[in-house]
């Protein structure tokens, strides 16, 4: 069992990627995963909103995402680190995976929060992701919101898109 106070959240560094790259692929079916070379992308264009959970030296979790303005996520997004807004409204969740021995523990709760809080800090007007519908109750727990099948496709899945919106 895992300890949540013996956890770091820090920002990804690029030494993370190996480890990264491991958590992503034992996550996710192959045809949704990121590969190796997307998440080094991703690591280099906006590790301000790369998340990753530390316990002991180990790379048990991560939580990612690009800033933009759309209200919901778009399938280019995960291909293009390019539309990747710095400036945007909406930080986006691309991902958000935990080691297998470490779920139900609190760390992707923790994780969540944190880019939560991160987003507040930065002046967002809230978050957005897409998940399966098996999901929808967790994101519901922040306080997204379900608006309804995605437009996206990503990985040939069935995905809703889920906003939360801070109070102006």
């Amino acid at each position: 069992m895992c300890n949540i106070n013996d956890i770091t959240i820090r920002n990804v560094r690029p030494e993370d990627l190996a480890q990264v790259a491991a958590v992503e692929a034992a996550c996710f079916p192959a045809a949704e995963a990121a590969d190796e070379k997307s998440l080094q992308e991703r690591i280099r264009a906006f590790p301000e909103s790369f998340l990753v959970a530390e316990k002991e030296g180990r790379l048990i979790g991560f939580i990612n995402g690009a800033v933009t303005d759309q209200r919901t996520i778009s399938d280019d997004m995960f291909e293009d680190v390019n539309l990747h807004n710095p400036k945007g409204a909406y930080q986006s969740i691309f991902g958000l995976d935990v080691a297998e021995e470490f779920r139900h523990q609190g760390v992707a709760s923790r994780l969540m929060e944190a880019m939560i809080g991160r987003a507040r800090e930065q002046g967002r007007k809230g978050l957005i992701l897409t998940c399966k519908d098996r999901l929808i109750g967790y994101y519901q727990k922040f306080g997204y919101v379900n608006q309804g099948i995605s437009a996206s496709v990503h990985g040939g899945a069935v995905w809703y898109d889920m906003i939360l919106e801070f109070e102006a």
